[in-house]
């Protein structure tokens, strides 16, 4: 047995900038779902350059254990609790939504994720029949040339560990949705894929109607792109052109609001800034930005208290946006978020203690079960939540963002919108940047708060109706 060791899992290049992903991109060629797609030449102008990096700050505690363990186990031996998918569909009353058909089935999750994981539909299959939950085919996107696997590359161990994650929480709420992965080629050394190269891809599915749900636990520091420092934010609004397609094609685009709480990393990743900032794509209006909530339940997935705000080896990420200006959305709430965007919109378990079971074999040296947590945990299962409102509303629901506020404007008096405030005085404070207290109504630590998705997803579905 391991001991417990916390492994960063967001790239780490050690050519630095040279293995920077670039903003300038032209689209790539169509290619068929399980085929391959190759960049076209890039533009001619001087490809800035950004990291993108997964939501996620690495949070893998654990490696090959031979087996699931119970909470009290888990406690007992690393001091944290730990948590099943058959826990959590008891903790987010998924089952009353089951029991009725609201599986996911017809719907379609898109993962986007650099270079993916070898073994990710294996691992898939014994993940679920582990907990008795039926498979599922994961159709995999290459994008670009992405590299032969290297179980020796550390970028690409903690891609696949973020790729595993995805594939296995969004399952894990949705279980007869189908999953199509998007592995992308960020490490090429030119500086010219990543950022555009998953837009690009984004935009190549959702033109051909492929996908109702876009999960992206990936973002980068809005401080980082170029031209930010003189207010020049064209690099990053040069980069919508996939959300806007979504927008066009009612497709339902997330991304995980980050793990640095109210700050996040620099331009190279070796420390985080000294004051609040926020990322891309999780501050774009067009974008429904998921933060993270710690679960406190029993080994029946039973609640012990209410959730509080995920703060542990990370934390929640939330703020205002330097880029984007309030949208109408959350006008409702400018008396919080003031003039700027504010993220994040909603919340799902994400926190460490109360991370979640995995099982992995991309690493023959370490084949098991993991425990991980961060917000890459929950923009992909609150996917599998828009899946089942989307089935349930007999269509695409799209942007869910008014749809959202509107629900949080009812919810005070009204159970039946299933939001949950999360409200218990925790914070996202970190890395000594004070951040934003967990308080009655909308705040910048859980949006909205979390959710009852028996009561949710109905009326997530009626409220999309409308639109």
């Amino acid at each position: 047995m391991h001991p417990v060791r916390l492994r960063r899992t967001w790239p780490r290049s050690a050519a630095g900038a040279a293995a920077a992903v670039g903003l300038a991109l032209t689209a790539m060629a169509a290619a068929p779902l399980t085929g391959t797609a190759t960049a076209s030449a890039p533009h001619t102008s001087a490809v800035p350059r950004t990291l993108a990096r997964p939501a996620i700050a690495g949070h893998q505690l654990i490696r090959s254990v031979g087996s699931p363990l119970s909470i009290e186990e888990c406690r007992t031996k690393w001091k944290i609790a730990c948590y099943t998918p058959l826990q959590y569909r008891e903790a987010y009353h998924l089952n009353p939504l089951y029991e009725a058909g609201i599986t996911g089935k017809g719907r379609t999750i898109v993962i986007v994720d650099s270079f993916g994981s070898p073994t990710v539909q294996h691992d898939l299959d014994v993940y679920s029949k582990q907990f008795g939950i039926p498979s599922t085919k994961v159709d995999v996107v290459k994008w670009g040339n992405v590299p032969a696997w290297d179980p020796k590359n550390a970028d690409m161990l903690g891609w696949a560990g973020e790729t595993t994650l995805d594939v296995e929480m969004a399952h894990a709420v949705a279980p007869d949705a189908k999953i199509v992965l998007v592995e992308t080629a960020v490490a090429e050394t030119e500086g010219t894929t990543g950022l555009p190269e998953m837009m690009d891809a984004e935009k190549s599915l959702i033109d051909r109607g492929i996908g109702d749900v876009i999960t992206q636990s990936f973002g980068a520091t809005e401080n980082t792109f170029p031209g930010f420092d003189k207010g020049d934010f064209s690099s990053i609004k040069n980069l919508r052109y996939a959300f806007e397609a979504a927008a066009r094609n009612h497709v339902t685009v997330l991304a995980s609001s980050g793990d640095g709480g109210a700050t996040d990393y620099n331009a190279d990743g070796s420390a985080y800034y000294d004051h609040p900032v926020n990322s891309w794509p999780s501050s774009d209006p067009l974008v429904t930005s998921i933060g993270g909530t710690q679960l406190h339940l029993d080994d029946a997935g039973r609640r012990t208290a209410p959730e509080s705000v995920y703060n542990d080896n990370g934390a929640s990420g939330g703020g205002q946006s330097h880029v984007f200006k309030r949208p109408a959305f959350q006008n409702g709430v400018k008396g919080i978020v003031g003039a700027q965007r504010g993220t994040p919109d909603i919340s799902m378990a994400a926190a460490v203690d109360g991370g979640a079971w995995i099982y992995t074999s991309y690493d023959p040296a370490s084949a098991g079960w993991d425990v991980s947590g961060g917000t890459s945990e929950s923009s992909p299962l609150f996917s599998g939540i828009v899946a089942l409102a989307d089935q349930a509303a007999g269509k695409r629901l799209g942007n869910i963002n008014e749809a959202l506020y509107c629900l949080y404007g009812r919810s005070a008096h009204d159970r039946s919108t299933g939001l949950v405030d999360v409200n218990d005085g925790t914070n996202n404070s970190y890395e000594g940047v004070t951040g934003y207290t967990a308080v009655n109504g909308y705040d910048m630590a859980t949006g909205v708060g979390t959710l009852d998705a028996s009561r949710f997803v109905p009326a997530l579905a009626r409220e999309g109706r409308r639109g």
